[in-house]
């Protein structure tokens, strides 16, 4: 159950009213309609994201999965299998980003974030020798693209688990997010 009641949607502005609408059915949108003024920022920079980012979209899934993991935020790694199966990946592949970057089955790009990643949730300030392997790799726009990633899930964990916000009834709605 959540923390605070999700908001009446009767009682929002007709703007963010319409704004929710076009938006997939999800909690967290729900969750975030009390503060409508950062409805609109937070869905755009997460669309970025899932429909422009550049980073290769099963390993942005891993990222994402492994961030949610780490957080032990249920909602969001519900979501998450369901974008990550319907992007490429399987139950084999997702199992091993539970398991951490050390675990068989991941690519070495895979291993490389993943690494980074765990990293990153537990360091604010990342170490050259976290650093210097995944900006070989990527280089500096997708590793940039990584970093924003990191953190820009790091605050959904928190936001979600904060507030409570349940899986829908139903079960994940994850691949309506991607939807353009």
């Amino acid at each position: 159950m959540s923390r605070i009641p999700y908001p009446e949607i009767d009682a929002l502005s007709d703007d963010n009213k319409a704004f929710l609408e076009k938006l997939a059915p999800l909690n967290l949108f729900r969750m975030l309609s009390h503060a409508p003024h950062l409805l609109k920022p937070f869905v755009g920079l997460g669309t970025a994201f899932l429909q422009q980012g550049k980073l290769d979209p099963v390993t942005r899934e891993c990222v994402i999965l492994r961030v949610g993991y780490l957080s032990n935020a249920k909602y969001e790694t519900t979501q998450h299998e369901a974008i990550g199966l319907a992007v490429g990946m399987d139950e084999e592949l997702i199992a091993a980003v539970k398991a951490g970057p050390h675990a068989d089955g991941l690519s070495h790009e895979q291993k490389l974030a993943l690494t980074f990643t765990d990293h990153l949730v537990t360091h604010p300030h990342p170490s050259d020798g976290a650093l210097k392997p995944v900006l070989k790799h990527f280089g500096t726009p997708l590793l940039e693209e990584l970093v924003l990633l990191i953190g820009y899930y790091m605050m959904v964990c928190r936001f979600l688990e904060t507030f409570g916000v349940e899986v829908e009834e139903g079960g994940p709605k994850g691949a309506e997010i991607t939807r353009p």
